[in-house]
């Protein structure tokens, strides 16, 4: 897929450069696995201090479909290692859990992206079937069936999947400009010179909109 490859050559911080107004996730919701990447749409769970509906999605969702499970901050698993190893065989893009993981031993090398809130080894009931692909709340954010969902090493985005191409464009810019003040920094040079700095704050201090970007 073209987008995933373009999002492998940048970072969440590039494209949170290029847009302030990005839904995050709140950091609280830590990565458990091996492999923190994932590029893929939202396929929703709303469920509370029962799995059945996290099992119901994974065996629902799409290859390459990211489990986005609003488990409402509680301290209680929604899923393990076999939930991980389903989600495996099915190709599924990841697994974002708003509550608590489990089996962390085999979790922790495991390739499939997974991410929770808390990890415990008391597991929720199988009684109540959960809501699918429905809006919910993840990690302190809206997220609805489709959205993009793009995670690395700092953090996880939300994003309106009409807008990821254009996001990654500037991104990628962003990325090209940090390039070239790398190697102006290498070569001695400072922060003050290679940005602009100065006029950016003399305009500031004029009461003038302005914006600190690089030279």
């Amino acid at each position: 897929m073209a987008l995933a490859a373009r999002f492998r050559e940048v970072d969440t911080t590039a494209i949170c450069d290029a847009d302030k107004t990005l839904r995050v996730m709140e950091s609280a919701i830590k990565l458990r696995s091996a492999q923190p990447r994932i590029f893929g749409p939202a396929y929703t769970v709303r469920c509370r201090e029962d799995f059945l509906g996290v099992l119901r999605a994974i065996e629902s969702a799409a290859p390459g479909d990211v489990i986005v499970v609003d488990g409402g901050a509680r301290e209680l698993a929604l899923a393990g290692e076999m939930f991980a190893r389903g989600a495996l065989t099915r190709g599924l893009g990841g697994i974002i859990v708003d509550a608590g993981y489990r089996d962390i031993g085999f979790v922790s090398t495991c390739e499939l992206p997974i991410y929770s809130r808390f990890v415990t080894p008391m597991a929720g009931t199988t009684g109540k079937l959960g809501e699918l692909q429905i809006p919910v709340t993840c990690g302190g954010v809206v997220v609805n069936p489709g959205d993009m969902i793009l995670a690395d090493s700092e953090g996880l985005l939300v994003v309106d999947p009409d807008r990821v191409s254009d996001l990654l464009d500037a991104a990628h810019a962003v990325k090209e400009a940090e390039a070239k003040l790398t190697e102006h920094l290498i070569a001695g040079g400072t922060l003050s010179d290679g940005t602009n700095l100065s006029a950016h704050v003399d305009a500031l201090k004029r009461g003038e909109p302005s914006k600190l970007s690089f030279d």
